[in-house]
């Protein structure tokens, strides 16, 4: 209970001090892998989480996120900046494991090419929790905001196919050969995942319009989670990607339901929000901390590769003839921070007992660590920087 209390008063003390927090430039996840490192450090042993249990909250913590970004989207805005997103994911997301692939290949040589790969999958994909507060702020274009959330609503169930495979490569010998198996898992995870969102956000959205009349105000709220937590549940009883599930689900409950959908999303975002938090104070408590001895220049060099030339390298490349200007190639690239997603992917490789497990996710634990504090400072001078750019352009 005294882990349980602690976390509890660290969650009451942040509520109570948010706004200032946030005017500052200080992001709650910041303040809850720190706190969790600190109540980690102290409490030593005595705070045990099954491994298992962090990986459902994360999940369902991007889960809901997922879903709420989705349904708040401006599908207006969407349909004439839909060329960005299409770039991101099919051009800048293949890059980008390219990339990571490489770049591991020559800080880590000791590591199979299987094992690089790994690493490489599990940090390719872009977080939407911790993008929020650029993708919220509408001080930043909305073509921006919406190829930033789509991509990141999307990349998350793209890279799962390409780590699964890695990962049963590190494991044992797949059956058959590579391009098929990956062509398999892309098929499975991609096809469910879409069959399990449209069809339960659909199936909610025409509901919520049909019986809006007979439904009691105080579950309008509730409503809006059991179809996020429908689409997570039948994608991954489908073998799809809960992640895409998510997202698409959240666009097609919001066309199924008509106008107004964003206030009865609301507490499927606190939800979120909550369980991100919990998730980041265990991920300071327990990853941090154990990744600490094993910290070397190589793994602190591919942390900081991973979040700038890995990442921003081919967001310029994918946006290339897009009319994108070199600024907005740039503010794209940067915010692309890694967090929930590879949480849950070095989760899962941990638990598999993937050989040279310590070595990536303790890569891992360090790059998501410095993405947290990184794009979180940086969030509010930068939007400012490319507010004033852009207004000035548009002046011109």
């Amino acid at each position: 209970m005294v882990p349980l209390l602690l976390a509890a008063a660290v969650m009451l003390a942040y509520s109570a001090f948010s706004s200032p927090l946030s005017r500052h430039g200080v992001t709650s996840a910041m303040v809850f892998v720190l706190a969790g490192t600190i109540l980690g450090a102290v409490l030593g042993g005595s705070a045990h989480v099954e491994g298992h249990t962090v990986e459902r909250l994360a999940e369902l913590a991007l889960v809901f996120l997922l879903f709420t970004d989705a349904a708040r989207l401006d599908l207006g805005v969407l349909r004439h900046s839909l060329g960005w997103p299409g770039r991101l994911l099919l051009i800048g997301l293949p890059l980008t494991l390219v990339l990571g692939f490489g770049t591991g290949f020559l800080l880590f040589p000791e590591l199979p090419l299987a094992s690089v790969f790994l690493l490489s999958a599990m940090l390719c994909a872009t977080d939407a929790a911790l993008g929020q507060r650029v993708v919220e702020d509408p001080a930043v274009p909305g073509p921006v905001r919406q190829a930033l959330t789509v991509e990141s609503g999307l990349n998350d169930g793209i890279a799962v196919p390409f780590f699964l495979v890695a990962l049963d490569i590190t494991m044992a010998p797949l059956e058959g050969s590579l391009p098929s198996a990956v062509a398999a898992a892309i098929a499975g995870q991609l096809g469910w995942g879409l069959l399990a969102g449209v069809g339960v956000g659909a199936a909610g959205g025409y509901l919520l319009r049909a019986a809006a009349e007979r439904i009691q105000p105080e579950w309008h709220q509730p409503f809006s989670l059991a179809v996020a937590l429908s689409a997570y549940a039948a994608a991954v009883s489908l073998g799809g990607s809960a992640f895409i599930a998510a997202f698409v689900g959240g666009m097609a409950f919001r066309l199924a339901s008509g106008p107004g959908i964003v206030a009865p999303t609301r507490f499927t975002a606190e939800t979120g929000q909550v369980l991100a938090a919990a998730t980041w104070m265990i991920f300071g408590a327990v990853a941090i901390l154990a990744a600490l001895p094993h910290i070397t220049w190589q793994v602190i060099a591919y942390a900081v590769l991973s979040l700038t030339v890995i990442r921003m390298l081919p967001v310029a490349v994918a946006l290339l003839g897009s009319g994108a200007r070199w600024q907005t190639r740039a503010f794209i690239g940067w915010f692309g921070p890694r967090g929930l997603a590879s949480v849950v992917f070095g989760l899962l490789a941990f638990e598999r007992g993937t050989p040279e497990a310590t070595t990536l996710i303790t890569t891992v634990a360090v790059t998501v660590g410095l993405s947290v504090f990184a794009h979180g400072l940086t969030a509010s001078p930068l939007v400012a920087a490319y507010h004033r750019w852009s207004e000035a352009r548009s002046s011109e």
